[in-house]
């Protein structure tokens, strides 16, 4: 038996794939060393949730802004002393959010803002430093074989980018106008989405990868079949969901229209996609970005619980059905922690809960998607 994983277990269901799935992995020895893989990649997607929770906070605390610059290699120390502290308040004082925003903030409520966005940008190396070190491990022990190996290395790189796109987002707002672009900030978010969904989807296939047989593929496969295309529509419509979110964040829409479910007292209020062109208004104009996003939110609440109760009544069971009975009960609490936000006028807590629930949904979404693909 091969010393390596084998890419098999990563690909998409084919009936090649079927039948290799069918065949047991007698093999101790590789089954662990699959599992040690996927739980170092289950660490990585906690560690970028808490990621996205950070940056949510340095957005909602308007801290994003507090540094200047980007040092990728030299950027791990803070200013250590006073000296280095003034020049970063001054580095600080020469931007729009300072001159428009903060003019005469002290010293000391500057660094308030300064360390939420310094351990922000500290946690992101980290998140590199515990992705390089053991993938360099695993390749250099021979646990990884071509395939795998490429996944990885996609998925470092996707990892490097995400810095990269993070500063050009913090550029955004170094220059003209004292807040980021919503579009860079929607960029963002979706990279770190995308980074989450693609380890979890490969930590599960790592993980579940082995001890299929003929008799579980078959019990299941009637009920995925027919519920496998909504899962995917349904992945599909909580990540957009999610990317409208950081529009709304990205433009303060949430501290307008703080009524539900009617805004500006109407269903569908005066002014939506306007000014022209319309596809401009859902990305710029507050009111229809808002309006958006409260569409999207109630057609994943419905999507969701339709899907989990046409899951039942399909006989769905193991896994899959675990997963759709998670996001059902999550999608709820979602959509409670965004009314409330909206109701309250954006309250930090609420609004990093908010943001948080929607990883998680999307994460749930992923593996109820995964299930289907491999179904036990």
């Amino acid at each position: 038996m091969d010393k390596v994983i084998g890419s098999h277990y990563l690909m998409p269901p084919t009936a090649a794939s079927e039948r290799t799935r069918m065949t047991p992995d007698h093999s101790a020895e590789q089954r662990s060393r699959r599992r040690a893989i996927a739980a170092w990649l289950f660490g990585i997607c906690a560690m970028v949730f808490v990621m996205v929770v950070l940056g949510g906070l340095t957005r909602l605390t308007d801290s994003g802004l507090s540094m200047v610059d980007w040092r990728p290699i030299t950027g791990w120390l803070p200013p250590m002393d006073a000296a280095a502290w003034e020049r970063a308040f001054e580095a600080y004082r020469a931007t729009p959010e300072y001159q428009k925003i903060n003019r005469g903030m002290s010293l000391d409520e500057f660094q308030g803002i300064f360390w939420l966005e310094f351990v922000h940008r500290l946690w992101g190396r980290i998140i590199g430093v515990a992705f390089a070190l053991p993938f360099a491990v695993f390749l250099l022990k021979g646990w990884v074989d071509r395939p795998l190996g490429l996944r990885l290395a996609l998925l470092f790189v996707l990892g490097g980018g995400q810095g990269m796109l993070g500063w050009w987002m913090v550029k955004s707002g170094l220059i003209d106008r004292p807040d980021v672009s919503q579009y860079r900030l929607m960029a963002h978010l979706m990279l770190a989405l995308v980074v989450m969904a693609y380890g979890l989807w490969t930590a599960l296939a790592l993980w579940h990868g082995a001890g299929r047989t003929e008799q579980s593929v078959t019990a299941q496969s009637a009920a995925a079949h027919r519920v496998r295309p909504l899962a995917t529509g349904l992945l599909a419509l909580v990540f957009v969901t999610a990317a409208s979110g950081a529009l709304v964040a990205g433009l303060d829409a949430g501290l307008t229209y703080n009524t539900f479910p009617l805004m500006d007292g109407e269903w569908l209020p005066a002014g939506l996609f306007e000014p022209p062109p319309a596809w401009r208004a859902a990305f710029e104009d507050v009111m229809t970005v808002q309006f958006d996003h409260r569409v999207l939110a109630t057609a994943t609440l419905i999507g969701v619980l339709t899907l989990a109760v046409l899951g039942r009544r399909w006989g769905l069971q193991g896994r899959a059905a675990r997963a759709l009975d998670w996001m059902a009960v999550m999608v709820v609490a979602q959509a409670s922690l965004g009314i409330a936000t909206l109701l309250l006028a954006v309250p930090i807590s609420l609004a990093a809960l908010h943001q948080a629930g929607a990883v998680v949904l999307l994460m749930l979404a992923v593996w109820l998607r995964r299930e289907l693909a491999d179904p036990a």
